[in-house]
């Protein structure tokens, strides 16, 4: 049977479910309302989004559902990459232009405030106004939100595809790593299944900063300067979210440690053109050099 696939636009990207046969009207609605919950509650960009309200103004509300396992695999990101990686990193990242007007205005490199953010009690509270950004693993998250809805109302196969972040129910699934430096190309094939596969790469979303230099969205946040020695990296977990936060990490140091903590493979290009990848890594690589 040849697979259907639905095609739409969300959270600023392209998603594409693939499908034996076509999603009725109730299952698509289910997922676009669960799209639109998850960026009400988390995106940055939207005025009317619970983020955005905290950052007006501190204080506790109630945590939307997937707060504690996302602040808890924060923890675990912050702790391995030496503060690095950060939730409160939505200032540093509007500061630099990547704001909810996609200003593309640098005004500069800070650090992120650290250790306001906390989950406890069914109390999502932020002790001063700060911006948070959830960029290093929420779209995983998202992805295996919606690959339950739609797993649990059809059989066999199913792919999430978010702009490349891929959540597979069955396979396998053949999927490409795309260069970084030349998208017509792809540096290696995984095989992916019952498993996820998610990408990051500094050429996604750059722009000029205020010097000339090149910005974009992987900022240290310990600094808010952009990461220049990783520019790609690719993680296979058994969830979205895993492989999402993973595929941030690498960028810095300690992010191998903690995929191999959390049992996750990988693969990353350095700004040299070197490939580095895990020793549990099953991708075919058609260029590499060993970790």
């Amino acid at each position: 049977m040849t697979a259907s696939v639905w095609r739409f636009d969300a959270i600023g990207t392209v998603w594409e479910i693939e499908t034996a046969a076509p999603l009725d009207g109730a299952v698509r609605s289910a997922v676009t309302e669960d799209i639109d919950a998850f960026d009400r509650e988390w995106s940055r960009f939207r005025s009317d989004s619970l983020v955005s309200a905290l950052a007006r103004g501190a204080g506790a509300v109630p945590a939307p559902r997937d707060a504690e396992d996302m602040l808890a695999a924060y923890g675990d990101l912050s702790a391995a990459t030496g503060g690095a990686v950060n939730p409160l990193v939505g200032s540093v990242l509007e500061r630099r232009g990547y704001d909810a007007s996609y200003s593309l205005v640098d005004g500069g490199a800070e650090p992120a405030p650290r250790d306001l953010l906390a989950v406890d009690d069914g109390l999502l509270t932020l002790r001063e106004p700060a911006v948070i950004d959830v960029g290093a693993l929420g779209k995983g998250r998202l992805v295996d939100l919606v690959l339950g809805v739609v797993a649990a109302a059809v059989p066999g196969d199913v792919v999430v595809d978010a702009g490349g972040d891929i959540a597979v129910r069955g396979g396998p699934h053949r999927i490409g790593l795309e260069h970084p430096f030349d998208a017509r190309r792809a540096i290696g094939v995984v095989e992916v299944t019952d498993a996820a596969l998610c990408a990051s790469a500094s050429n996604r979303r750059a722009w000029p900063s205020a010097t000339g230099e090149t910005l974009h969205h992987v900022l240290d946040a310990r600094t808010g300067q952009p990461v220049r020695t990783i520019v790609a990296a690719w993680a296979v977990a058994p969830t979205a979210m895993r492989a999402d936060a993973i595929a941030t990490a690498l960028f810095f140091d300690g992010g191998a440690r903690l995929a191999h903590d959390w049992g996750v493979e990988w693969v990353r290009m350095l700004s040299d053109g070197r490939v580095e990848y895990s020793p549990a890594s099953t991708a075919t690589l058609f260029t590499a050099s060993g970790p």
